[in-house]
C-alpha cells in the first residue's frame, strides 16, 4: 500500500447562502454532526468557516469557541480554523481567530482576486499571523492560490523559519477564479516549485474541477480536501447531500491509488501536533 491519504472535510465556507442550500451546515449542532459524519467516513481534519444565527459569515470569537467545542465534543477531527474569515473580514479580526485555540488554521500566502472580490493577504499581515501561530503552537497549514504564493512561502521560512517539528504542511486551493488553474499541469508545476522544507501538501479543487483535481493530487502522492465551501454538486447537475458525500467519494478514489484515509492522530502526527 502507499502512504496514508489525509482527507480534510471544509464543511461550510464563507460564501454559499443557506437559503440557497439548506443542506449546507451553518448551525453549532449541524456542525457537530457533519463533524461526526465525517470523521466516520474517513475524514481527519476539518476546515472551519463560522457562520451566525442568521446564517451569516463571522468571527466572532464567542461563536468561533462553540464552533470549536461542538466539533470537538462530537469527534476527534483536528479543528483547522480559517483565517481567511469572508473577503470582507478586517485583518485585525482575522488575527483574533488564534484566540478560539484551534489545533490549526489557515494562512494564506498572498493576495488573490476572488471573483470579483479581493481577498487581502498583505506581506505585513502573513508575517504576523505565522509568528502568531508559531506563538500559540497552532499548526498552520499554508493556502496556496498561484505559483508568485508558492515563492513567498520560501521566503517565509528563510525569515522565521519552519513550524515545531520541522512539519510544513500546504494547500493548493486551484479553481477560484483569479487563481491558478484548477488542472493537472497547474499541479505539477505548484509541486515543483514548492520550498524543500514543505513535508507534506494537498490540493483542492472548486467547483468543476474538484475531481481532476482530486485526481491528479492522488497520483502524486498528495492529500485532498472536499467539501461544500468547494463544490455543491456531485455530479452534473446533482446536488450534494450532505459533506460525508464528498468525504466517502475521496475515500473512494484514494482506495483506487491504494491509499487507505489518515486516522485523526495520524494526521496531528503530519501537522506535529503530536
Amino acid at each position: 500500500m502507499s502512504a496514508p491519504l489525509l482527507i480534510t472535510v471544509a464543511p461550510t465556507g464563507a460564501e454559499t447562502a443557506k437559503a440557497d442550500c439548506p443542506q449546507l451546515p451553518t448551525t453549532p449542532e449541524e456542525i457537530a454532526r457533519t463533524a461526526a459524519d465525517c470523521e466516520a467516513a474517513g475524514a481527519a481534519m476539518i476546515h472551519l468557516h463560522v457562520r451566525d444565527s442568521e446564517h451569516a459569515p463571522t468571527l466572532d470569537q464567542a461563536l468561533l469557541r462553540e464552533w470549536v467545542a461542538a466539533v470537538r465534543e462530537s469527534s476527534s477531527l483536528v479543528v483547522q480554523l480559517s483565517t481567511g474569515g469572508s473577503v470582507h473580514d478586517p485583518l485585525d479580526e482575522r488575527l483574533k481567530v488564534l484566540d478560539a485555540e484551534p489545533d490549526s488554521c489557515s494562512l494564506t500566502m498572498g493576495t488573490t482576486n476572488f471573483g470579483d472580490d479581493v481577498f487581502l493577504n498583505p506581506w505585513p499581515f502573513v508575517k504576523d499571523l505565522y509568528q502568531l501561530a508559531l506563538e500559540r503552537g497552532v499548526a498552520p497549514e499554508f493556502e496556496l492560490f498561484d505559483l508568485g504564493q508558492v515563492h513567498a512561502l520560501g521566503r517565509l521560512f528563510r525569515e522565521y523559519g519552519t513550524p515545531r517539528g520541522g512539519r510544513a504542511h500546504v494547500d493548493f486551493v486551484m479553481g477560484v477564479p483569479g487563481g491558478m488553474p484548477g488542472t493537472a499541469p497547474a499541479l505539477v508545476a505548484g509541486v515543483n516549485a514548492l520550498p524543500p522544507e514543505v513535508t507534506s501538501w494537498s490540493a483542492t479543487g472548486i467547483g468543476r474541477s474538484t475531481l481532476s483535481v482530486a485526481l491528479a493530487s492522488l497520483s502524486m502522492g498528495g492529500h485532498l480536501r472536499v467539501g461544500m465551501e468547494d463544490v455543491l454538486t456531485i455530479s452534473r447537475g446533482v446536488p450534494v447531500e450532505s459533506n460525508a458525500q464528498l468525504v466517502t467519494r475521496a475515500v473512494e478514489l484514494g482506495q483506487l491509488a491504494q491509499r487507505e484515509p489518515m486516522s485523526p492522530a495520524d494526521c496531528r502526527e503530519l501537522l506535529g501536533l503530536a
